[in-house]
């Protein structure tokens, strides 16, 4: 078999959305994978802040956030930039990263009020966040069961700058954002956690990234859309929807959605010819998809696209991806 490397660039051009459906429940044992890359384990954290460096530590900090997005600022905010990632080579592994697992998705207290479609999930949601190194940025993610009820789950540079640098500031995630509207409300950062690798040297193999959210008005995340499961350690070729708020698609105002098989993309990471673009960093890859409930198990997050705007890329989700929720997940 031939072959053939890949450039990575910031998210390009535009693909067609493939035929949708409902895809079955399974847990694959005896996953596919490369070599796990080091520090799987190492992790940082912190509390989220706002411009001016004060924390988000109490209701009063968490409404100045949502107050600080404006219907203007939210509009004028651009699509994240992403990060270049090494040439991959697309090919057959067969090396073996522990035991496939995967955590259930979770409902909504008020499960008869969270509407889904075959095209939009309550659960998946654009985020807003000013970069200390100057400018306003969206990216996209989703809600994540866990015992918190708090969390998200998005692409690292979303959440921090890589490369030595510092966290995002002014973060807030809306769930099922369309065009303006607000419709479960805004949910402020109360603390932040990547992979090291990425903090320290922007590791396109660990650009995953968990948002432990304030509650709004009371309410905690999870309790008011739902939240998707997290499934890891499975094979490089799997069913797959995902979800994202790509910026060359109506402007990133609305949810949209791509279903394909996934394949191994090189440098531990999954690939799918999604051909979504900035904006669309951090949508969720899912597996197990539910069309009923917008809800399923996430295997990864859009990292990345090649210079043809075609093949977008995820971290490949192992025991490291789920140390780490099951770390973050417990925040409150």
């Amino acid at each position: 078999m031939t072959k053939i490397n890949w450039l990575q660039r910031p998210l390009g051009m535009s693909a067609a959305a493939v035929v949708a459906g409902v895809l079955a429940v399974a847990v694959v044992p005896g996953a596919e994978a490369g070599t796990a890359p080091a520090g799987v384990a190492g992790t940082t954290a912190s509390v989220a802040r706002l411009s001016d460096g004060s924390p988000v530590s109490s209701a009063a900090a968490a409404k100045k956030v949502e107050t600080y997005w404006t219907a203007a600022r939210m509009k004028a905010a651009r699509p994240a930039p992403v990060p270049k990632a090494a040439a991959g080579t697309r090919s057959a592994t067969t090396a073996r990263i522990g035991k496939p697992g995967f955590t259930p998705p979770a409902e909504a207290a008020r499960e008869g009020d969270v509407r889904a479609s075959l095209y939009e999930s309550p659960v998946v949601g654009k985020v807003f966040f000013t970069n200390p190194a100057g400018g306003d940025f969206v990216c996209s993610a989703s809600a994540l069961n866990s015992p918190s009820r708090q969390l998200v789950i998005t692409a690292g540079h979303c959440v921090h700058q890589g490369n030595g640098g510092t966290w995002m500031k002014n973060w807030i995630f809306v769930p099922q954002y369309n065009n303006g509207s607000r419709p479960h409300g805004t949910f402020a950062a109360k603390s932040f956690r990547t992979f090291s690798s990425w903090a320290n040297s922007r590791d396109t193999q660990r650009d995953v990234g968990l948002v432990t959210t304030y509650p709004n008005n009371g309410t905690k995340l999870v309790d008011e859309v739902g939240g998707n499961g997290l499934i890891w350690n499975q094979p490089k070729s799997v069913a797959t929807t995902v979800f994202a708020y790509p910026g060359n698609l109506s402007n990133g105002m609305i949810q949209h959605w791509f279903q394909g098989t996934t394949m191994d993309g090189g440098n531990y990471t999954i690939a799918l010819d999604c051909g979504f673009e900035g904006g669309a960093s951090g949508g969720p890859w899912m597996t197990n998809f539910d069309n009923g409930t917008g809800r399923g198990l996430v295997n990864g997050v859009t990292s990345t696209v090649d210079f043809f705007g075609i093949t977008n890329r995820s971290s490949y989700f192992d025991d490291g991806v789920a140390a780490m929720v099951d770390a973050q997940g417990r925040a409150t």
